[in-house]
């Protein structure tokens, strides 16, 4: 547990210096979310390298990935409407998320998040964070806890829907774990698929 404990106070602090508004101008953040993400998912298969036992690569688990990716796609869609309509601050914050992509390739960005950063988040956040936690804690217990981090270690952005977003996310993707471990490597799928999906593909 203490060197779980290390990796999310490393998470917190690199995400923080990534989204929050008096640091984020002074670095370059796909860089520093590439080297992030190769950082946890390397520390995350020193530590625990059990995860890879749970990746079966066949069609079903690609298939359910590609299907999962979509669904929440449209989920996001449909809580982008909504929140426009109750919230004012709701797409200016939105779009300020989007403003990250400027003047960044779309190949360059698809190819980072589909083969490096989605895949190495979940090897993190699922395949060690919320692993470690479920068999310290049990497996309800772990799933709150690591959805919880992962939504909280983008408070430092200020940003409520960047928050809200990866909390919605984090519950799919660790509820998805939480019932189907067997099935990580389509939770992997879903998430580099729909990391391009939602900041390059088919932007909200």
């Amino acid at each position: 547990m203490r060197r779980l404990a290390v990796t999310l106070v490393l998470a917190a602090v690199l995400w923080t210096v990534m989204f929050s508004p008096a640091t984020a101008p002074r670095v370059n953040f796909w860089l520093m979310m590439t080297c992030s993400a190769v950082v946890l998912s390397t520390l995350a298969t020193w530590f625990n390298y059990g995860w890879w036992r749970q990746t079966k690569w066949n069609l079903p688990n690609l298939a359910a990935g590609v299907a999962v990716a979509a669904v929440l796609w449209g989920v996001f869609w449909t809580g982008d409407k909504v929140s426009a309509m109750l919230f004012d601050f709701a797409r200016p914050q939105v779009d300020a998320i989007y403003g990250i992509k400027q003047s960044a390739s779309p190949w360059l960005l698809s190819v980072l998040m589909v083969a490096l950063i989605g895949p190495a988040e979940e090897i993190y956040w699922r395949g060690y964070v919320q692993r470690t936690l479920s068999a310290r804690l049990g497996a309800n217990a772990g799933y709150a806890v690591a959805t919880l981090c992962y939504a909280l270690v983008h408070a430092g952005s200020c940003n409520f829907m960047l928050v809200m977003a990866a909390l919605v996310a984090g519950v799919v993707w660790g509820g998805l774990y939480r019932l189907f471990p067997e099935r990580f490597s389509a939770i992997v799928v879903s998430h580099a698929l729909w990391d391009a999906a939602v900041f390059v593909w088919f932007p909200i």
